[in-house]
């Protein structure tokens, strides 16, 4: 697998993530964990990550789960994914809906894709999401709340932690803090580290 997971936005390294794909690499920026807040500021969020990863010089659309179809076809035309945070379980929700989560497990342990992303982006791929609802609100999904991750990683990620200026630092030191107490194996980061995975070598940095 090759992921790029970053606590906020592009993280201190994005080079890595310029690394792991080709020249001009194709992504896929995909804003669901965002559906459930006013239309217009959507819009803003959306042209802000295409805008911060164009200026690395990467090629970046926004692929909608809510609105596309035969989505595994889509998501050929592209080298990687850029996964934006908000609500994990809203994100999760929209990738059920478009089988998102059976597509991309697949992709993305073929190396077909790159997956990245931030908060709840890299959050989404634990074998569970227990525990999150200490900080993003599960109501806020439309339906069905879905607590199972895709589980392309076998513990859970935890961002944001230690980092003033985020105003989910105490939210994401209370799931520390449950996660310590279930067992939960999880990584710890604060803003501005990532973790990239790469085949066999994986670097916190």
């Amino acid at each position: 697998m090759k992921l790029y997971l970053s606590s906020f936005r592009l993280g201190d390294h994005p080079e890595r993530l310029v690394a792991l794909l080709p020249p001009a690499g194709r992504l896929a920026v995909i804003c669901n964990a965002i559906d459930s807040e006013d239309p217009a500021v959507r819009r803003e969020k959306v042209a802000a990550e295409i805008t911060w990863l164009t200026e690395l010089g990467l090629t970046a659309e926004e692929l909608d789960l809510r609105t596309v179809s035969d989505l595994g076809t889509r998501l050929t035309a592209y080298d990687g994914v850029w996964v934006r945070g908000g609500n994990v379980f809203v994100l999760r929700a929209a990738m059920a809906r478009s089988g998102a989560d059976k597509i991309l497990p697949e992709l993305i342990r073929s190396e077909k894709l790159v997956y990245a992303g931030y908060s709840a982006g890299p959050c989404v791929l634990a074998p569970s999401l227990r525990g999150l609802e200490f900080c993003d609100d599960p109501d806020a999904v439309d339906g069905e709340v879905i607590w199972d991750g895709l589980g392309l990683l076998d513990h859970a990620i935890v961002p944001h932690l230690d980092s003033p200026g985020h105003p989910e630092t105490e939210l994401l030191a209370e799931v520390r803090a449950h996660y310590d107490v279930d067992g939960m194996p999880y990584v710890a980061m604060r803003d501005g580290q990532v973790l990239v995975i790469d085949s066999d070598t994986r670097v916190l940095t």
